[in-house]
């Protein structure tokens, strides 16, 4: 199949122009840069050279496919969504623009009104953990926050397996990577400002928070970012309250059997050993997420971790993810990297 790349020249593009160089099934057909026009992709992304010759194309060039991938800035799709959907029969859009179905959602989380609000509902919410049978028959996907990602696949086994106490507040405490704040730079991500830090950049109302209340049906959620010294990865602490009488081997048979059953999930609880908990570091350029989980059996409390790379199932991999299963292909096609230690 023919694939094409809208805004290719950031860091999530240019996960899926890796990813999608060396799938099985399909050819790369166009990527686009309207600020890197004419340049060779490996001058933005040059782990890439000598992997391909393909030049950086504006979006006005952009020819008939079958797969188009949106990787553009947050906005930026939903202006143009009828023009990308006349070019390609399936779409998948990397951004925020069609995560939600509720435009009242959207209008509270984003702070404006969606462009193209009938277009929501067209679009399935691009978690295969949540939506793989959706997916099958879709023609439209959207993106998952990074930081969403990492919520949902930290809190999912609990929820799946009804073992949360709902009269209780969720709080997921997340650190995040620099890549998290695109390849576009700003005085935060300056160097001398960013090097060493540990820094809440969003207490609460993060717009991520939106998706892990729809789709987990939880309406007491409350994220909280912070900034740390890495370029990729982000990790999720949910915090949360397990119904009375739940054990520890009850928590032990919910995510051993989720994790069985799903691809790119990974439980990670040793007793021994420097990894024993789930670690963004040993992700790097991987599409697995690791979980995993502690109960404190007088309190009932739980902290549920989700380690992920978020350029990786955070955005570029959980994309290509997706468009496996759209297609009909093994799941895992393009997508079998396990991983780098050391780092």
């Amino acid at each position: 199949m023919r694939v094409s790349i809208v805004g290719a020249s950031g860091y999530a593009g240019g996960e899926l122009l890796r990813l999608l160089l060396e799938h099985p099934h399909v050819e790369v057909a166009q990527a686009t840069s309207e600020s890197h026009l004419g340049e060779y992709v490996y001058q933005q992304h040059p782990n890439l050279r000598k992997r391909t010759q393909m030049k950086f194309t504006s979006r006005t060039q952009l020819e008939a496919c079958d797969v188009l991938f949106l990787a553009l800035p947050h906005g930026e799709s939903q202006k143009h969504i009828d023009h990308y959907a006349s070019l390609a029969p399936r779409l998948i859009d990397l951004a925020g623009d069609f995560r939600l179905r509720d435009a009242a959602l959207y209008q509270q989380y984003y702070g404006e009104p969606h462009a193209a609000p009938h277009w929501l509902e067209k679009f399935v919410y691009g978690l295969p953990e949540l939506h793989r049978a959706e997916m099958r028959t879709a023609n439209y996907i959207s993106g998952v926050g990074c930081n969403a990602t990492a919520s949902i696949l930290a809190l999912l086994p609990l929820v799946k397996n009804d073992l949360l106490d709902r009269s209780r507040a969720v709080i997921v405490d997340i650190k995040v990577g620099s890549s998290e704040g695109g390849a576009s730079p700003n005085p935060g991500s300056h160097h001398p400002e960013r090097s060493g830090v540990i820094r809440t950049f969003s207490a609460y109302g993060h717009r991520h928070t939106a998706e892990v209340i729809q789709e987990l049906g939880l309406e007491d959620v409350h994220l909280t970012m912070t900034s740390v010294d890495v370029v990729r990865g982000a990790l999720a602490a949910a915090h949360v309250f397990v119904k009375a009488g739940v054990s520890e081997k009850d928590l032990w048979r919910a995510y051993r059997a989720w994790a069985e059953e799903e691809p790119f999930v990974r439980l990670v609880k040793d007793k021994r050993g420097i990894y024993r908990v789930p670690e963004a570091k040993i992700l790097a350029g991987s599409n697995y997420v690791d979980v995993g989980f502690d109960l404190d059996p007088a309190s009932g409390r739980v902290v549920s971790l989700a380690a992920i790379d978020n350029l990786m199932k955070g955005a570029a991999g959980s994309a290509v993810q997706c468009m496996n299963v759209m297609c009909g292909w093994e799941e895992s096609a393009g997508l079998t990297f396990g991983g780098l230690h050391p780092i």
